[in-house]
């Protein structure tokens, strides 16, 4: 404990590691499915083979994607010092596979008429940090 340390504050943030393999695989022209294949723990990549499905119609495979990233996501996030509660900043970039994981998560939640978790999952998204939940409302 720091002299003079707020402890009513509330953990600081958790911000993940930059791990630009992804998006770098992405930008080469690998396939989603390629770049998940390639990098599993990366939830940027079933992010965004989560949007993708969605976006054709899948929901059931949509919802699937989602959940693989967003438990990537606590993963790396606890691993990074998160205990479970606590913001995750949508503008630090990293950690931003796994906010949009659980926002897919929630949308296909909803979809599925599955209220209670799609409730879950956007009121966490909210206490992570609401400009994610401003930033990805569609």
């Amino acid at each position: 404990m720091t002299i003079g340390q707020d402890l009513l504050d509330g953990p600081p943030p958790t911000l993940l590691p930059i791990d630009n393999r992804t998006s770098d695989a992405l930008e080469a022209g690998s396939t989603p499915e390629e770049a998940a294949a390639q990098f599993p723990d990366s939830s940027l990549a079933w992010a965004v083979l989560a949007d993708q499905a969605w976006n054709n119609k899948l929901v059931i495979e949509s919802y699937a994607f989602a959940r693989v990233g967003y438990h990537r996501g606590l993963d790396a996030l606890r691993k990074n010092g998160w205990k479970g509660f606590g913001p995750v900043p949508w503008n630090h970039e990293p950690n931003q596979g796994f906010l949009r994981c659980l926002n897919a998560l929630a949308r296909g939640a909803a979809a599925i008429n599955e209220t209670a978790e799609a409730t879950r999952c956007a009121q966490f998204l909210n206490d992570c940090d609401p400009a994610a939940t401003q930033a990805l409302a569609k």
